[in-house]
């Protein structure tokens, strides 16, 4: 696994993280315990902090990147995201904040100052546009994301258990000492 400082800045990996070899996590990143990133992931804080919650699983391919502070942009932007979060697979998280117990579709791409609350699904192949903010218990879909419905008590148990899911199969590839 390519676990790499940048400009003096070294992740910092919670208990029982599983990075695949095949990953890359460098410069200003945090990741909580029992998370997972997946092959061909990038979690590159060159320019500015990711901060990854607890049990969140960073699907194959995930692209997490993030804005400088600068002329145009005072802060940057930072990567944040929360606790039990499902980023599928191919996914582009680009400056912008997760909150808790989200599903983020495959191939899905999530811009600069979006916002997506708790209790959220964003749908496979969605764009969520610069400074979106993502309101909690719905499902968002399209190009651009918008809000279709609300979401059933179902899919919202659905949340722990993809969380828990994944927190299993890393527990399975740690065990293989990888």
């Amino acid at each position: 696994m390519a676990i790499r400082p940048y400009q003096g800045f070294v992740p910092k990996i919670g208990a029982r993280v599983f990075i695949d070899p095949a990953a890359v996590v460098l410069g200003d990143v945090q990741i909580g315990d029992d998370t997972s990133i997946w092959p061909c992931a990038v979690l590159r804080g060159d320019v500015n902090k990711i901060r990854i919650g607890a049990r969140t699983s960073i699907q194959d391919g995930t692209v997490g990147h993030v804005s400088h502070a600068g002329k145009f942009n005072e802060a940057g932007c930072p990567l944040i995201v929360g606790d039990d979060v499902t980023v599928g697979h191919s996914v582009n998280l680009h400056g912008c904040t997760v909150h808790d117990r989200v599903l983020v579709g495959i191939g899905s791409t999530l811009m600069d100052k979006v916002v997506v609350k708790s209790d959220v699904v964003v749908g496979a192949g969605s764009l969520v546009p610069p400074g979106k903010v993502l309101e909690s218990g719905y499902l968002y879909v399209g190009n651009p994301a918008r809000r279709v419905r609300s979401l059933s008590d179902n899919e919202k148990e659905f949340f722990l258990y993809s969380a828990g899911h994944y927190v299993r199969i890393k527990d399975n590839h740690l065990a293989e000492n990888y």
